[in-house]
C-alpha cells in the first residue's frame, strides 16, 4: 500500500534558465499537493502515448498549466471519495477528459480526479490489464466499433490499419484479427522483426513501399472493405483512393501530418465514407462500452506482445523515442516499481 502522505509523481515544469524548455523531475509531493477534485485514488499503471511525446517536448501546446503531472490514463483504487457514484475500495479506469493536460494525471501513486471523468473497471479486468489496453486499445476499440456501425463486417473484405506498429495500431489490428478480420497492416519499416511483430499480432499482410509516401490518383485501384487510420495526410488520401465501393475508414491520428490532400472522388463515386474517432470527449455511455468490450476483444497474447513495462522514472527517456517513431507497440508506467 502507497504511503498516501508522501509519494512519487513525476512533475513537469518549465525551465528557469530558459522557459521554452520543459524539466521532469521524479518529485516526493503530498496529499495537498494535489488539485481539490472529489476522488482519491491510490494509481497502479500509467500509459505513455505520442500525446505526451509531445508535451514533453513542449509542442503543440500539450501541457496547458505549469507545474503539470502528465498521464492521460490511469488505473487504480478508490482511497477517498466525495462522490455518491465511487466508495473506498472500487477500482476504476480514467481516459482523456484533457487530465494530463489541463488536470494533474496519471504520472503519479496518488491522484484526485473528478469523479465524471471516472468508470469502473470492469468485471473480468484488473489494473494492469486495463493499462496494458490502456487510451491506445480504449481508441482502436472505439475505430473498430466505428466500423462495424458502419456496416464493415469481416465478410465485406480486407481491412487496412495504417500506423499498425503505434499504440493504437497494434491494438487495432489485434482487434480486429481476434473478431475475425482479414488485417493488413500498414508500416513503414522493411525490418524482419516489426514484420514477424505484426504478424504475431494477427496481421496476415503487411504493406509498405514508395507509393505510400507519393500523392495517388483520385481513384486508385479498389482494395479495402474498412480501414483504421493513425496517420493523416498522403497516407489517408491513398487510403481513400483505395477503398471499396461503400467502404469506412476511421480516422483519429496525425502521425503524418494534419492535411488532407485528397479529393471528394471517392465520397461521390465509391460511397466511401471518412469518419472521425475521438477518445478524449468521448461520452461516457460509450467508453463503458468500448471497455467492456475489451475484456474478451483482445487477447491475452496479442497483449504479451504490444507492450512494455517501464518504471516512472524512465517516462521522459521514452517520451523521446515515441516522438522519434522509435517504439513499436505499447508503453506500460508502473508508477510503483
Amino acid at each position: 500500500m502507497v504511503n498516501k502522505d508522501t509519494f512519487k509523481a513525476l512533475v513537469v515544469d518549465k525551465a528557469e534558465s530558459e522557459p521554452s524548455e520543459l524539466v521532469a523531475t521524479v518529485k516526493q509531493l503530498t496529499v495537498a499537493d494535489l488539485p481539490e477534485e472529489d476522488v482519491l485514488i491510490q494509481v497502479d499503471y500509467s500509459t505513455l502515448n505520442y500525446k505526451e511525446g509531445l508535451g514533453f517536448a513542449n509542442r503543440n501546446k500539450i501541457f496547458r498549466f505549469f507545474p503539470m503531472v502528465p498521464g492521460v490514463d490511469l488505473a487504480g483504487t478508490v482511497v477517498e471519495s466525495n462522490s455518491p457514484d465511487f466508495n473506498p475500495g472500487d477500482q476504476v479506469i480514467l481516459n482523456g477528459w484533457s487530465v494530463g493536460e489541463r488536470y494533474w494525471g496519471g504520472y503519479a501513486q496518488m491522484a484526485r480526479i473528478k469523479s465524471d471523468f471516472l468508470i469502473p473497471l470492469p468485471q473480468g479486468m484488473d489494473t494492469r490489464k486495463a493499462m496494458s489496453i490502456g487510451t491506445a486499445g480504449y481508441t482502436a476499440m472505439l475505430m473498430v466499433m466505428t466500423l462495424e456501425e458502419a456496416g464493415v463486417t469481416p465478410g465485406s473484405g480486407p481491412v487496412i490499419v495504417t500506423g499498425a506498429t503505434g499504440g493504437v495500431g497494434s491494438n487495432a489490428v489485434a482487434i480486429l484479427a481476434r473478431l475475425g478480420y482479414d488485417v493488413t497492416a500498414l508500416t513503414r519499416s522493411t525490418q524482419a522483426s516489426i514484420q514477424d511483430y505484426l504478424r504475431r499480432i494477427g496481421a496476415k499482410e503487411i504493406a509498405g513501399g514508395e507509393e505510400w509516401t507519393m500523392m495517388p490518383s483520385p481513384l486508385e485501384t479498389q482494395k479495402w472493405a474498412g480501414a483504421v487510420d493513425n496517420v493523416g495526410s498522403k497516407v489517408l488520401a491513398r487510403v481513400l483512393s483505395e477503398m471499396k465501393y461503400g467502404g469506412c475508414v476511421a480516422a483519429c491520428g496525425l502521425a503524418g501530418g494534419s492535411d488532407l490532400p485528397a479529393t471528394v472522388m471517392p465520397f461521390i463515386l465509391r460511397g466511401v465514407s471518412l469518419r472521425g474517432v475521438d477518445s478524449v470527449w468521448c461520452p461516457t455511455p460509450r467508453r463503458i462500452a468500448a471497455w467492456e468490450r475489451l475484456v474478451t476483444d483482445i487477447s491475452d497474447e496479442a497483449l504479451a506482445n504490444i507492450n512494455t513495462v517501464i518504471p516512472l522514472e524512465d517516462v521522459p527517456r521514452y517520451a523521446k523515442e515515441i516522438l522519434a517513431g522509435n517504439i513499436t507497440g505499447h508503453i506500460v508506467i508502473d508508477v510503483n516499481a
